[in-house]
C-alpha cells in the first residue's frame, strides 16, 4: 500500500490511505421549559440565607433559604454548594420563579426531598441590604449576612417551578401566592457538522481509522409544544416518586405553552401537591422559636460578641439541646392530648388516627390521659409525643398508662389543618382534629423519655431527637424501667451521662428504649390503611349520621 494525502474538497486523488470529508446535518434535542424563553429579563435562581429581621424575635429567630429567579441548567450546583455551607442545617425553601429548565427544576426536587427541607411559594423582602448587593459589611457581627421578611403576596411559581416544589416536605402556597402549570416546550436545534473520516483499504474492504469533526453550524431550530412519551414518562415517574397525584401532570398536558393555568388551593390538596391550606408563615414566622419547641430553622445569637459561649441552639447543630429539666419546663404549656385524624388526600376515605401529646409534663397529665382514653373505650391509638420533659412522677404514671393500654408511641407533632384545638373556635370534626404528624426536629426530653418507654412499639425516627440527662430518684426510675422490659443499658446510658446530650438511634435501640428505626410515620403515615392487616387505628369514614360527640381535647 502507499500511502496518499487529499488536497482541499474536490479532486479527491484516491490511494491509500484515504480521507474523505462529509456534510452531515444532525438535530440535537433539549428540553427547556416554555417558562425560560418567556422570562429572559428575569436573573437566574439565587439563593441566600435569610435570618427573620421581625421585631422582637432575637435573640433566637428563624432562618430559611430565600430561592428567586429562573431556574437555569446550573442552578442545582449553586443549590448544592448552598445546602453545603449549612453544614446539616435544614432551613425550610422559600420560593419564587417563572420556572425554566425542566431537568434542572427535577434535580432540584430530589435535593430538597433527600436533605429534607420544607418548601413555601414566597418571596422575602430585605432588609438594610439585598444579595445583588455583594456587600452588607453593616451586618458583619450580627451572625448573618442577610436579613429580611418573607410573604406570599405577589410570589409566583410557574411551569418547571412546581416541580422543584414538589420535592418538599411540607409544601405550602398561601392564598395570594401563585402556582401554574402549563404544557414544556421541546426545542430542537439543528447543527451541521463538518466531519472528517480516515480509512484504509485492506484486501479491497474499507476499514475506519477514526472520525475526527471539523466545523461545527447553527442550522436553525424548531420547537413542538407536544409532550413525547418520554418526557411524559420522566415526569409521571418523578411526580410518583414525589407522592404527588396525577392531576398535576394531567393539568401540564391540557394547558397551552402559551398560557398558564393556576391550580386551585383544594385541588392542590387533592393532588396531594400543598401538604395544608398553610402560607410561608407556617415556616418562617418569628413566633416559631418562641414555642416550648423552637422549630429546627430556628437559631440563637448572643447580643454582643462578649456573651458567654452560645448554647446549641446558636451553633445549630443537631442533636445538642441545654438540659432540660422541671425548672426550666415550666416555661410552656401543660401538656395537651388530642384526638387526630390524619388529612392526608391520599389516604381518604380510611385514614389513620391518633393521639397528639405536646407540650410540659405535669402532676396533672396522667389524669388528662385517663380522661381521654376513657372516653375511647376499647379503641387503641398511638400516641405521638413532643416535651422537653417536665414532671418526673406525671412522667412515670402516665408510661404506666400508656402501658397498660398496650398503646405505640412516636417521637413527633402534630400540624393541624384548618384550625388549632387551642383556639376556642376550634371543634373537632366526628370526635377528631384534622392533621399531619412530622418528626423533623421535634424533641423528646427528660421526663418524656420515660413516658415514651411505656410505648409497646417505640419509635424514634432518625431526624426526631430524644435527650436524657441524669436524674435523681434513681432507684424509682430502675425500677419503674425494669417494669417496662427494659434493660439496665437505658439506665447506665442516663447515669453516665454529665449533660442533657441526643441520644444516637442505635444507642436507644441497643438498650432496649426503641424496638425500631422507624419514624412516626410507621404509625400515622398516608397509606398504612392500605396494609393488611389494618392496624387498629384505622377506621374508614363513619356513617353520615354518626353522632358526633367523640373526644376532642383533654
Amino acid at each position: 500500500m502507499v500511502p496518499g494525502r487529499c488536497f482541499g474538497e474536490k479532486g479527491w486523488q484516491l490511494r491509500a490511505p484515504v480521507r474523505l470529508m462529509l456534510l452531515v446535518a444532525m438535530v440535537l434535542p433539549v428540553m427547556p421549559a416554555r417558562a425560560q424563553e418567556q422570562s429572559l429579563d428575569i436573573p437566574s435562581m439565587r439563593f441566600t440565607v435569610v435570618r427573620s429581621s421581625a421585631p422582637g424575635c432575637e435573640p433566637n429567630c428563624p432562618e430559611w433559604i430565600s430561592a428567586e429567579g429562573t431556574i437555569a441548567a446550573g442552578t442545582p450546583s449553586l443549590f448544592k454548594r448552598t445546602l453545603k455551607t449549612l453544614k446539616g442545617r435544614q432551613l425550610p425553601v422559600v420560593v419564587s420563579s417563572p420556572g425554566g429548565n425542566v431537568d434542572a427544576a427535577l434535580a432540584l426536587g430530589r435535593m430538597i426531598r433527600k436533605a429534607k427541607l420544607d418548601i413555601a411559594v414566597g418571596v422575602t423582602v430585605f432588609s438594610d441590604c439585598r444579595p445583588e448587593t455583594k456587600d452588607c459589611g453593616d451586618n458583619k457581627g450580627e451572625g448573618a449576612d442577610y436579613f429580611g421578611m418573607a410573604f406570599d403576596d405577589g410570589a409566583m411559581c410557574n411551569s418547571a417551578c412546581p416541580l422543584m416544589f414538589s420535592g418538599g416536605i411540607r409544601r405550602v402556597v398561601g392564598d395570594f401566592a401563585y402556582l401554574g402549570v402549563h404544557q414544556i416546550t421541546t426545542t430542537y436545534k439543528r447543527e451541521k457538522l463538518l466531519y472528517r473520516t480516515t480509512y484504509r483499504i485492506v484486501n479491497g474492504k474499507k476499514k475506519i481509522i477514526n472520525t475526527k469533526v471539523v466545523s461545527r453550524k447553527n442550522a436553525g431550530s424548531y420547537k413542538t409544544y407536544e409532550m413525547s412519551k418520554a418526557v411524559e414518562k420522566t415526569l409521571s415517574a418523578y411526580l410518583r416518586e414525589m407522592g404527588i397525584g396525577d392531576g398535576v401532570l394531567e393539568m401540564m398536558k391540557a394547558t397551552p405553552a402559551s398560557d398558564i393555568r393556576q391550580i386551585a388551593l383544594d385541588d392542590m390538596l387533592t393532588m396531594n401537591l400543598v401538604t395544608s391550606r398553610d402560607a410561608v408563615g407556617l415556616l418562617t414566622t418569628a413566633s416559631l422559636c418562641a414555642l416550648q419547641q423552637p422549630a429546627a430553622n430556628c437559631r440563637e445569637i448572643p447580643s454582643s460578641a462578649n456573651d458567654a459561649t452560645p448554647s446549641a441552639a446558636a451553633t445549630g447543630k443537631p442533636g445538642d439541646v441545654a438540659p432540660v429539666g422541671p425548672e426550666t419546663a415550666k416555661a410552656g404549656a401543660d401538656m395537651r392530648f388530642v384526638v387526630v385524624r390524619g388529612s392526608n388526600p391520599l389516604c381518604n376515605p380510611d385514614c389513620p388516627e391518633w393521639i397528639s401529646a405536646e407540650g410540659v409534663i405535669t402532676s396533672q397529665t396522667p389524669q388528662k390521659l385517663r380522661q381521654l382514653l376513657a372516653t375511647l373505650g376499647d379503641r387503641r391509638l398511638p400516641v405521638v409525643i413532643s416535651s422537653r420533659g417536665g414532671d418526673l412522677s406525671g412522667a412515670l404514671a402516665a408510661g404506666r398508662l400508656i402501658h397498660e393500654r398496650k398503646l405505640d408511641v412516636a417521637v413527633g407533632r402534630t400540624d393541624f389543618v384548618d384550625c388549632d384545638p387551642g383556639a376556642w373556635n376550634c371543634l373537632a370534626k366526628e370526635g377528631a382534629y384534622a392533621g399531619l404528624s412530622i418528626d423533623a426536629g421535634v424533641e423528646c426530653d427528660a421526663a418524656c423519655a420515660l413516658m415514651l418507654a411505656g410505648g409497646a412499639r417505640r419509635f424514634v425516627g432518625p431526624e426526631a431527637r430524644l435527650g436524657l440527662y441524669p436524674m435523681g430518684q434513681k432507684q424509682m426510675v430502675k425500677a419503674y424501667l425494669d417494669e417496662m422490659a427494659i434493660g439496665p443499658a437505658l439506665f447506665k446510658a442516663i447515669a453516665g451521662r454529665s449533660a442533657d446530650r441526643r441520644l444516637e438511634p442505635h444507642i436507644m435501640l441497643k438498650a432496649g428504649l426503641t424496638t425500631g428505626p422507624q419514624s412516626v410515620d410507621a404509625l400515622t403515615g398516608a397509606t398504612i390503611c392500605k396494609a393488611v392487616p389494618r392496624p387498629d387505628n384505622c377506621l374508614g369514614l363513619p356513617p353520615a349520621n354518626a353522632a358526633a360527640d367523640a373526644p376532642a381535647k383533654l
